[in-house]
């Protein structure tokens, strides 16, 4: 379960029946809020807010249809007088969840805080939403590919979840949110979308433009982009950069001149037999014996590469691993697994892909021979071309593929070195937007918010709603960390 989910992350035009239109949705009873608290996860501190349920039908074209129980946090702004247009966070994935996501990165949207309320929805699939989980048996992917077994798990999966799949995609989850603004009462919203989350805030300010007030895309998913095809060459580009800035670097050239071939080494060695590896789990302490083959190397290098701290350690990772000390290599891909099965509702996630990027891969017009010539290879795409050859097409709004045309204030951040969603997407995603403006952190990876000066200027954004006064020169002064020549650190 754990390799599969961080294969298929994507983070990745059937119209079932009309969805409804903003007038037709009603306003209902005012939520009721109690006191609670809201965690990233088991252990972690809680965060106080006042949380709640919003009543919504499966699916939003038939009132009479089963009612899913949506989770609600609002963190009460730091002001006793806040503004009345709260900020809305939009998590990524797709499948995580939106509570556990701020809980994690709270202090990136303090300034917001200040005078405005924090308003949290799980999305309808994920975190404490109608959750739309299922267990797929590990064995199906231990190295390599097996579509066979992949479609049998894909079908026992659909025949466990409690809900219908083909409602639990964007287009309904953006009418969820607007049934939540009227309940609230809130006139207009801030939203910040990470990752696909920018996907959700696209379509909601296409739909409800007169809801939206400002809109901050972090790692952008363009509509018109079908996330699967080329997630692997982006993947492969962003360790090309990896690689290009340890060469620059006088310590790190010297440490590992030979990174690329040693990578390449790695990839064959492991593609042609696994190693098993005995170690304590880093999460538990428990010892444990791991299959790990180029799979699990792809998987770890993938999301480490997310991140400017975890890229310090890429080089170190891969020459101690093609020494054959595949310990640290496999202790973060252990990590990683664990996180992301406790992140991600899998049966969320494939409602979404299999709807709005699958039926279009075809137009992405990736050639084979490129996916090959990547550290991960066509393995993703395979993965996902043969889950979403059973997965039912779900609810998907006319107009939900073209780029969104609007002049509300738009606020796009990109990394540099990001793996999934590179600064072109944002490009592409402001191409009918009139009042944007695009900023990207130099050597910087997925997801901005928390770097450095960011978290002042997303504040000083959604305080003016504005562009043209805002001071990102700051940007310039990102930096990432220096890469570790040993375990103990990078040089002094």
């Amino acid at each position: 379960m754990k390799l599969f989910l961080i294969l298929l992350a994507a983070l990745s035009m059937a119209t079932l029946q009309r969805p409804l239109d903003a007038q037709e949705i009603p306003s209902g009873p005012t939520l009721t809020l109690k006191d609670c608290r809201i965690r990233a996860g088991e252990g972690f501190p809680g965060i106080k807010a006042r949380c709640g349920t919003l009543q919504r039908p499966e699916n939003p074209a038939d009132p009479d249809s089963t009612m899913l129980e949506l989770f609600v946090a609002v963190v009460p702004a730091l002001n006793l007088e806040p503004e009345p247009d709260p900020l809305v966070p939009i998590a990524g994935g797709p499948g995580q969840s939106t509570v556990a996501f701020y809980a994690g990165t709270a202090t990136a949207f303090e300034a917001v805080r200040r005078n405005r309320d924090i308003v949290l929805l799980d999305q309808r699939g994920t975190g404490q939403s109608a959750p739309m989980t299922c267990e797929i048996d590990e064995e199906i992917i231990e190295g390599r590919f097996d579509r066979e077994q992949t479609i049998a798990q894909t079908e026992a999966c659909l025949g466990a979840l409690p809900y219908d799949p083909r409602y639990f995609t964007t287009s309904v989850a953006v009418q969820d949110l607007e049934a939540l603004r009227i309940a609230l009462g809130y006139p207009r919203l801030n939203l910040y979308g990470i990752s696909y989350g920018t996907r959700v805030a696209q379509h909601y300010l296409r739909r409800y433009p007169e809801s939206s007030r400002t809109v901050i895309l972090d790692g952008i998913v363009p509509p018109q982009i079908a996330l699967g095809p080329d997630i692997a060459i982006k993947a492969q580009d962003t360790l090309d950069l990896i690689f290009d800035r340890c060469a620059e670097s006088t310590d790190c050239n010297a440490r590992f001149p030979t990174v690329r071939e040693d990578l390449e080494a790695l990839k064959e060695r492991l593609a042609a037999e696994p190693v098993v590896v005995t170690m304590s789990n880093p999460v538990t302490g428990r010892r444990e014996e791991i299959h790990f083959g180029h799979a699990e190397m792809a998987g770890a290098l993938r999301l480490l590469s997310y991140h400017p701290t975890s890229v310090a350690l890429l080089p170190l990772l891969i020459d101690e691993a093609v020494h054959e000390n595949y310990a640290p290599l496999a202790a973060q891909f252990m990590m990683i697994a664990e996180s992301m099965s406790d992140a991600l509702s899998i049966g969320m996630h494939n409602a979404v892909v299999c709807t709005e990027d699958a039926p279009y891969f075809d137009g992405e017009d990736i050639a084979r021979g490129a996916l090959d010539a990547t550290y991960i290879g066509p393995a993703n795409l395979d993965a996902l071309d043969a889950i979403c050859s059973v997965w039912p097409r779900g609810v998907m709004d006319d107009e939900f593929k073209v780029a969104v045309s609007s002049d509300v204030p738009v606020l796009l951040l990109s990394g540099e070195a990001d793996p999934i969603t590179p600064p072109a997407y944002g490009d592409l995603a402001a191409v009918d937007l009139g009042n944007a403006i695009h900023l990207t952190g130099k050597n910087q990876g997925h997801g901005q918010a928390p770097r450095g000066c960011v978290p002042d200027i997303i504040g000083d954004f959604v305080a003016t709603a504005g562009i043209e006064d805002l001071e990102t020169d700051c940007m310039e002064r990102l930096h990432a960390m220096p890469f570790f020549l040993e375990f103990s650190g990078p040089s002094p």
